[in-house]
């Protein structure tokens, strides 16, 4: 059996940085467990798969150890693979997933992802977090199934280094550290062990927690962002309501085939 595979940088728009994850176009879904081999033999934060739905694409999202309900780098290169290489005709998008309908619309090098927001709330940051950390926060927040920890500057968020072993043993999805940016409104990292991920280079789908504070915070709806892991992402954000848009290019590296003997 041969198996389409791209692999998209998303959250740039140049090769080698961003966020890459690898895309499956799919005729039919593949058994779960076939579809969770590939995405640990690709060893990438995360792999899409899609299938052509009535008149939509369905999409689920797999990192190298687990199935996630969102994924936002991963359906911004699976929306790029339709656009540049299954000619979608459309300039917007609909996928259905687990966290329900999904939007991209495109506008020049532009893609849109239109999700859920994910308001956090203020909580009470467990000790082994903080000190898995290794810097107490000013704020600590929860959303649906990230922590959320805010700092003073950027300088604190980069040079960041988290005990993964200590972090792997938090009950969430992952940790999400932020602060106020230089250049941006805000900048961030994404920490998810948990995950089969140590750091993500660039987390659509933390934005939509991070896009909820920061518009309250600085008092705007549309904000500029930065992730500083070291393969750097920028991100466009804007909060509607109970959605927000998070816009960014992405960037072809590979596109070839994977072959599965039965």
């Amino acid at each position: 059996m041969k198996i389409r595979l791209f692999q998209i940088d998303a959250f740039t728009d140049r090769v080698f940085c961003g966020n890459p994850a690898a895309v499956c176009p799919l005729d039919a879904w593949l058994p779960d467990a076939l579809m969770q081999q590939i995405a640990m033999e690709n060893n990438l934060a995360e792999t899409a798969f899609f299938i052509k739905g009535a008149g939509r694409f369905d999409i689920r999202w797999f990192t190298p150890s687990v199935e996630v309900d969102l994924c936002g780098h991963a359906t911004l290169a699976a929306a790029f693979v339709l656009f540049e290489y299954e000619k979608f005709a459309g300039s917007m998008i609909e996928f259905g997933s687990r966290s329900g309908l999904l939007r991209v619309h495109r506008d020049g090098n532009l893609m849109m992802l239109d999700f859920p927001a994910d308001v956090p709330l203020a909580a009470e940051a467990p000790e082994s977090l903080i000190a898995g950390i290794g810097l107490p926060p000013r704020e600590t927040y929860r959303g649906k199934t990230d922590y959320m920890l805010v700092y003073s500057s950027p300088e604190e968020i980069e040079t960041m280094k988290p005990d993964m072993k200590r972090i792997a043993e938090i009950a969430a999805r992952g940790i999400i550290v932020t602060a106020p940016g230089k250049g941006v409104d805000f900048v961030s990292r994404f920490f998810a062990p948990q995950s089969g991920i140590d750091e993500d280079p660039v987390t659509g789908s933390a934005h939509t927690t991070l896009t909820p504070y920061w518009a309250a915070r600085l008092g705007k709806d549309e904000l500029t962002a930065m992730q500083l892991s070291r393969r750097r992402g920028w991100l466009k954000c804007r909060l509607k309501g109970s959605r927000v848009e998070i816009a960014g290019q992405a960037q072809a590296y590979m596109a070839g085939e994977i072959t599965i003997n039965p």
